[in-house]
């Protein structure tokens, strides 16, 4: 932080004395001013609850709100999310517990973007990871009606100081290519001379910013079933040659990892039994891994399949 004096000093530690016990690991430890900062742009100034989460921001918003930071101790970190809903529609979806049935852009979304970048500034919040996005794909065909996604990038290039890793998850990299925002995603790799993270960011060797793509089957069978309205897997693959290419920064995620034939029961049972196409076999992952290998892709995510219940809906025999 660069400012001797934040107005309401006082005040703004008072209110981040009232965050939820789950989160007040991010403000323990921090000089005052930090303290209050990250008060001022993540709580509510006006309510009346003794305790509270974090709420405040319009589009650029706490990662994770669900997460309690003993468990998930990384600091604060923002998630911008583009749209409600996604259109690929895959079936073991989490958010679907949550999201309603169609994709639809948000409303006023540029305005609101604008005013959480401005409250960044006026409040001096210090630099934290931002993620695009953990639950709905930026690169979904709304992207071609909006360009919601490369506007949002473009802010954050643009208030590059307030952020380190950016961090674009799709499952669609070739939309950005051929939409041509390799030139952003060039520019917010590099963090700019004036950056209070960048002597550590360069010590580290690490990327400013990284294109996290979703690849969890190796067969066009699977992918049919399991992800029907997201992308091929040859388009996929396609997207990801074209991100190397261009010296973006990869990372596979091999999310989620489905159970395996034969499936623990009495008597076991297989996918065929169900009358599915087994998700993931031994060589599926091989292929998988040895694909972003030769990308030289920085890491591998992967967690099991969360299967959740959906509100007021049935799920899919699948």
């Amino acid at each position: 932080m660069v400012r001797d004096h934040i107005p309401n000093l006082d005040e703004s530690l008072v209110l981040a004395g009232r965050v939820d016990s789950k989160y007040r690991p991010v403000w323990e430890g921090k000089p005052d001013v930090e303290r209050a900062a990250l008060a001022q742009y993540f709580l509510p100034h006006a309510s009346r609850k003794p305790t509270f989460a974090p709420t405040r921001p319009r589009i650029v918003k706490w990662y994770c709100p669900f997460a309690a930071q003993q468990a998930f101790p990384s600091g604060h970190r923002y998630c911008i999310k583009l749209f409600t809903c996604c259109s690929h529609q895959c079936e073991y979806c989490y958010a679907r517990a949550y999201e309603p049935d169609a994709a639809s852009a948000k409303h006023e979304f540029e305005q609101l973007i604008l005013k959480d970048m401005q409250d960044l500034e006026r409040f001096d919040v210090p630099a934290a990871p931002v993620h695009l996005s953990n639950s709905t794909d930026p690169f979904q065909p709304l992207e071609v009606k909006t360009s919601h996604a490369r506007f949002a990038l473009e802010q954050i290039l643009r208030h590059r100081h307030r952020f380190t890793t950016v961090t674009i998850l799709t499952k669609n990299p070739l939309l950005p290519v051929k939409l041509g925002y390799l030139d952003v995603f060039k520019e917010l790799s590099v963090l700019p001379r004036h950056h209070p993270r960048r002597a550590e960011f360069e010590h580290q060797r690490r990327p400013a910013s990284v294109a996290e793509v979703s690849l969890a089957f190796w067969r066009e069978e699977a992918r049919s079933r399991y992800d029907p309205g997201a992308p091929t897997v040859e388009r996929r693959i396609e997207g990801l040659q074209a991100l190397h290419a261009a010296g973006v920064a990869l990372v596979l995620r091999i999310d989620p990892l489905f159970p395996r034939s034969p499936i623990a029961g009495r008597p076991p049972r297989t996918f065929e039994d169900f009358g599915l196409p087994e998700a993931q076999t031994p060589d599926d992952l091989r292929q998988l891994v040895g694909l972003v290998k030769s990308l030289g892709a920085h890491h591998v995510v992967y967690s099991p399949a969360k299967i959740v219940h959906l509100r007021g809906r049935t799920r899919a025999d699948v």
